[in-house]
């Protein structure tokens, strides 16, 4: 495509009305040519409408196709770099974008590019952690995200499906699953969205949600409880990765410590991530926490007991 077609793309997804004569005009060309570069934009997708009669011209229609990516050598290795990747993350929304940019893109590219295009996939992968449950509503959640809006969803909890309303502000991605924090009741709820089975868009809005990010930076307003939990070398290694303890501090003479506070709602869930640490961590205080984990290492050991009974 050269660079005329590329500007007149532009002018008319502007979604103003230009005649052909105007168009001829302003490039310095014929009408005929103007006339040759439309119909190569309507071949290539650009879907535009037409007018006829004195006050007639080209305009866009809405569901159009944007302008064309113009990326240099190592822009386009890294456009598909980042393709790569999201092959990796199951359900995203507006997904079709990977196979269309993977496809038609890269079919456009000279073939150096292509080549060291290939090259990459040799040399470089991301290693994701898999997940076998599918989340095919993820884009109807962002969309309503982005206008506010309430939705209808037949959701499966861990009491069963039911129907409930809500009004999502956007997903993110954690271990290998979307989540989605929406407004309930006058408060903020986490969904797992691999969990919702069905989802209409309602007509009601709520100008007054937060954004995902403006949710995510806002401090939680439950009290938490004072925490210290000791790590071992190789415990506080481990911890690196880990979203709640990462921060470990190394006190002199005292090893290394996570301090914190934790809310008791969620108790039973650090209890659990506390597991797979084994004696390379040791929650110092509060009792009740350090009560929780040994009832689950207890309950662990347990059927190994039996076992040795028999």
């Amino acid at each position: 495509m050269n660079e005329r077609r590329i500007a007149l793309m532009r002018i008319l997804d502007s979604r103003k009305k230009y005649t052909a004569r105007e168009l001829a005009e302003r490039f310095g060309v014929s009408i005929r040519t103007i006339q040759r570069d439309l119909d190569y934009l309507q071949q290539t997708g650009l879907p535009l409408y037409t007018e006829t009669g004195p006050h007639g011209g080209y305009r866009a229609l809405p569901n159009r196709l944007l302008p064309p990516l113009h990326l240099a050598r190592d822009e386009a290795l890294g456009l598909f770099l980042m393709l790569q990747l999201l092959e990796n993350i199951p359900d995203i929304p507006f997904g079709s974008v990977r196979r269309h940019l993977s496809e038609h893109y890269y079919a456009e590219l000279p073939q150096d590019v292509q080549g060291n295009i290939n090259q990459l996939k040799d040399y470089i992968s991301f290693r994701m952690m898999p997940t076998h449950v599918d989340a095919p509503h993820t884009s109807p959640i962002l969309e309503a995200a982005l206008n506010k809006r309430r939705v209808n969803m037949h959701y499966r909890s861990a009491s069963g499906a039911k129907w409930t309303q809500v009004y999502p502000i956007g997903l993110y991605f954690d271990h290998g699953y979307w989540y989605m924090p929406a407004h309930s009741r006058d408060r903020i709820i986490l969904y797992r969205s691999d969990r919702v089975i069905n989802i209409t868009m309602l007509d009601e809005t709520l100008d007054s949600l937060p954004t995902l990010q403006e949710w995510l930076a806002s401090e939680d307003s439950r009290v938490g409880i004072p925490s210290k939990i000791r790590f071992t070398a190789l415990g506080a290694r481990l911890a690196e990765s880990d979203a709640l303890f990462h921060n470990v501090s190394h006190q002199e003479g005292l090893g290394q410590e996570w301090q914190g506070h934790i809310p008791v709602e969620e108790f039973r869930y650090v209890s659990r991530l506390l597991l797979k640490y084994g004696p390379e961590a040791e929650v110092v205080y509060p009792k009740e926490l350090r009560t929780l984990v040994r009832e689950l290492l207890q309950d662990s050991l347990n059927p190994y007991l039996e076992d040795d009974e028999e």
